[in-house]
């Protein structure tokens, strides 16, 4: 998972153009990916800290290693200039949480 911030003065249809349009592409590239997909912060009054989180999902962390270590990986990266100031990256497991149990 990254949680990203879109540059300083970049107004917010330019960053999702970026974003939602154009890099896809080159997520689609690295290798082993097998899901991908991107949080759009809420235009909302406040100035949120983040502008998205981006999900990319693999098998497993050596799949994510793989990847990141991918000539492709590098052109994403690059894309990544183009629109982002900042990302914090973490890897996550995935934990479904049943909301619906039966009272006793």
């Amino acid at each position: 998972m990254v949680v990203i911030r879109r540059k300083d003065g970049m107004d917010r249809e330019t960053f999702l153009g970026h974003w939602t349009a154009a890099h896809p592409a080159y997520v689609a590239k690295l290798p082993g990916i097998r899901g991908y997909r991107q949080n759009i912060a809420i235009d909302h009054r406040k100035q949120w800290p983040w502008d998205g989180i981006a999900e990319l999902m693999f098998d497993s962390v050596k799949d994510v290693a793989i990847a990141f270590d991918s000539p492709a990986a590098a052109a994403l990266f690059k894309h990544e200039e183009d629109f982002l100031a900042s990302t914090e990256w973490f890897i996550a497991d995935e934990h479904d949480v049943d909301l619906f149990v039966p009272e006793d």
